[in-house]
């Protein structure tokens, strides 16, 4: 696969970006939110659900919208630019939560995962413009590889920062995205396009109202949604609470939960490598099967779990399925839909998984507050793994990609 510069600037955004998700949503802020700032395993557990679910309400509901505004204006990349910063300055504003802050610190981590969550609608929508059907695979690939080495990066600076202070881990991470996503902004094109000033809400409603009206032509890509509707609601609880599983169920300090993570992004970057050359080669369809199979096992061997050294295991193997299920899901999307509505279809993909990831980290945290269990919630992520890969059986994959091409034609 040969790289241009365009293709690499898209491919930094996710070394960029998967700084926030991994020190903030997954291993450093989600605990420092439980056990300082609330100070409750139980309660902390289930505010922490409702934040992540909140922030994933504002989105779903928001993105269909702009992504529609971004097609019809050519601006992605402006949309992509502001979320990219919201993110940012929110993230650093996280130094300033303290023991007993528990409103200011749901509310500046809402409005982070909100500008991370709508930021990716417009980053992924740039999948077809710097490749092309045929190595969609493997450019996704490399970007969920290169992502978890921005991971990677990020877990190193927090073991060195909350020797010092925790708190300082999280300016420094808004400095990470902040600086990393620079080659983004300078390097990634968008498609220069006739565009005119008009009212961009009513023009988006519309062009919504009218995909709506039409998604029966997209029969598969609207069957696959809803697999991954209720799959990746599963995956979105794993990233929400595998940090918080940890300390409760096995008493993890921070740093062993920065190391458990490190280990569990080498094998991220694998997954996503390996599964990237594996999805042109046998399919999405295919792939996100096996991922979801890997998954049903870590969530049973988490739960049957008795010392850090088998949890160790378990991220092992979990860095694996997230590495390669959420690459391969990205791109079975793109490969179902015709690249005229990328950004507005991957509205919807955001309306969806974001709507749907209300449920899990809600149901997970609740579960936890009335049982005082984390064991018990955990097993509820089976449910949407199982369910999500039974109807992703009734996709058929080359008719989905054949509608695609046809629309296009």
């Amino acid at each position: 696969m040969k790289a241009n510069k365009g293709t690499i600037g898209w491919v930094m955004y996710d070394f960029a970006n998967s700084s926030f998700t991994t020190i903030i949503v997954t291993v450093v802020y989600s605990v420092y939110f439980r056990e300082v700032v609330v100070g409750s395993q139980e309660l902390g557990t289930a505010l922490w659900g409702r934040a992540v679910s909140i922030s994933m309400l504002l989105v779903g509901l928001s993105a269909p919208i702009f992504g529609a505004i971004a097609d019809y204006s050519r601006s992605k990349k402006k949309f992509l630019f502001i979320n990219t910063y919201l993110t940012v300055i929110f993230t650093s504003l996280l130094y300033f939560v303290t023991a007993g802050h528990i409103v200011k610190g749901m509310l500046f981590f809402i409005i982070a995962n909100f500008g991370y969550n709508s930021a990716n609608v417009f980053y992924n929508s740039f999948l077809s413009e710097v490749s092309t059907r045929e190595n969609m695979g493997k450019v996704s690939g490399w970007g969920w590889g290169v992502g978890y080495v921005g991971g990677l990066a990020s877990l190193f600076l927090s073991l060195w920062l909350i020797k010092i202070d925790t708190r300082l881990v999280f300016p420094a991470i808004g400095l990470f995205f902040a600086v990393f996503s620079i080659f983004t902004f300078v390097w990634l094109s968008e498609f220069s396009r006739p565009s005119k000033r008009t009212n961009y809400l009513k023009v988006a409603l519309n062009r919504i109202a009218y995909s709506w009206r039409n998604i029966k032509k997209f029969k598969e890509l609207l069957r696959f949604i809803i697999s991954y509707f209720i799959y990746n609601d599963g995956i979105v609880v794993v990233i929400s609470f595998a940090a918080i599983y940890g300390a409760a169920r096995f008493g993890m300090t921070t740093e062993q939960l920065i190391i458990y993570f490190i280990f569990a992004q080498l094998t991220s970057i694998v997954g996503a490598l390996l599964f990237g050359y594996i999805i042109d080669r046998i399919g999405s369809k295919k792939t996100i099967t096996y991922t979801l199979l890997i998954w049903t096992a870590v969530v049973i061997w988490a739960f049957f779990a008795r010392s850090i050294k088998e949890y160790y295991l378990v991220g092992l193997l979990a860095g694996i399925a997230i590495g390669s299920s959420q690459s391969s899901s990205r791109t079975m999307l793109a490969q179902l839909t015709p690249t005229s509505k990328m950004t507005e279809f991957f509205g919807f993909y955001a309306l969806t998984g974001k709507l749907a990831s209300i449920f899990g980290p809600l149901v997970y945290g609740e579960i936890a507050r009335i049982t005082g269990s984390q064991r018990w919630s955990i097993l509820s992520v089976l449910v949407f793994f199982i369910v999500g890969g039974i109807l992703l059986q009734t996709v058929n994959e080359e008719k989905g990609k054949a509608v695609a091409q046809n629309w296009m034609a």
